[in-house]
């Protein structure tokens, strides 16, 4: 359904404090008896990765649409997460999630649910590890992200939906007894995503706010964590598609949402569910989610096609969408940064988005 107005949500006045008025960056533990990354934590997990992931570059965002939209002021810098191994950012949580398993977990091998980008994280990762690796991906998964997994040696088994597929995967954990990578929950995960905020905090300084995509939180959570710890004056912002809104559903209601169904051109953010984990570092570190609609996302993915010569797909949009629609005035003026988080889309589906916003 298309959306012509944008909305927000921000933390209700029973929960914790957001993070972004912290007066120090010393952070004790996660509300709620819940761990968070910790600064040392996510800087070992960097260090352990060196080897296997890009550091990846940053670009600052100076034609077209952003000198239309904002002011002179304005600097809007792009962390190119999409030029990372495998396409996308999940590379990073799949390998510290893989890194962890024992001589015996290793000797049963993984599962994984994904409608894509998790899915080819966690084959690669199984491959460079020498280790079997099952997922589970929907249908409607792009053929290119199939055959990818396929590539890298895993069994691709093709679910009705993302619900369905997140119940095969559990089934196959329980009766093989393969380790779930799961694609966005967890700390390991966390730690592996915080990476990300980790290097932009360090390429970039003096940021005002960071913006990240929200399929289920996990990058968005890794990222926060890093970001308020390094600089709690630093605001977060998370974006969803209308048609995906379990983690804004989520702070609405104080609890993890599950969503009846999920539809959206942003399919790699279609989580059909929160869970506490992700869910409750978002709470902690996350300073404000909003919506946008998918003609919002089809017009980004334009943008920074037009501007930046960029395939993004269109989750990698969405944070863009999110500056563009429902964050445009208040940004206005600051220093900005987005996560452009993947690149797996098909050229002919490319096109075909490109086409809903010309």
């Amino acid at each position: 359904m298309s959306h012509t107005m944008h909305d927000r949500h921000t933390h209700a006045p029973t929960f914790p404090t957001p993070a972004s008025t912290v007066s120090t960056p010393v952070f004790t533990s996660l509300r709620y008896g819940y761990p968070f990354p910790a600064l040392n934590e996510i800087r070992a997990t960097a260090e352990k990765l060196s080897t296997q992931i890009l550091r990846t570059p940053v670009w600052q965002w100076q034609t077209g649409a952003v000198n239309a939209a904002f002011s002179e002021s304005t600097e809007v810098w792009l962390k190119l997460e999409l030029f990372q191994k495998t396409g996308t950012f999940k590379v990073r949580g799949a390998l510290n999630c893989v890194a962890s398993l024992d001589a015996s977990a290793r000797s049963r091998g993984v599962v994984a649910v994904s409608a894509g980008n998790h899915a080819m994280a966690v084959a690669y990762a199984a491959k460079l590890a020498g280790i079997s690796c099952t997922v589970v991906m929907p249908e409607f998964a792009s053929p290119a992200r199939i055959e990818a997994c396929r590539a890298d040696g895993a069994h691709v088994l093709l679910a009705k939906d993302m619900h369905h597929a997140f119940a095969w995967g559990k089934d196959i954990m329980e009766q093989e007894r393969r380790t779930m990578i799961h694609p966005y929950d967890g700390p390991l995960t966390a730690f592996g995503t915080a990476t990300v905020g980790l290097e932009f905090m360090q390429q970039v300084k003096g940021l005002d706010a960071i913006i990240v995509p929200i399929g289920g939180g996990g990058l968005c959570a890794g990222i926060a964590s890093a970001v308020k710890q390094l600089s709690p004056e630093c605001a977060v912002y998370g974006v969803e598609p209308y048609g995906a809104d379990a983690m804004y559903r989520s702070f609405e209601s104080g609890h993890t949402e599950t969503l009846e169904t999920v539809q959206s051109v942003a399919d790699s953010l279609c989580a059909p569910y929160t869970m506490e984990y992700s869910y409750r570092v978002c709470r902690q570190f996350v300073d404000e989610i909003v919506r946008v609609s998918d003609d919002d996302i089809c017009h980004a993915m334009s943008y920074l096609y037009k501007d930046v010569k960029l395939v993004a797909e269109p989750a990698a949009a969405v944070a863009t969408a999110g500056l563009f629609g429902p964050l445009r005035t208040r940004l206005n003026g600051k220093k900005i940064g987005i996560i452009v988080c993947g690149s797996n889309v098909d050229p002919a589906r490319f096109t075909e988005l490109l086409l809903q916003a010309a």
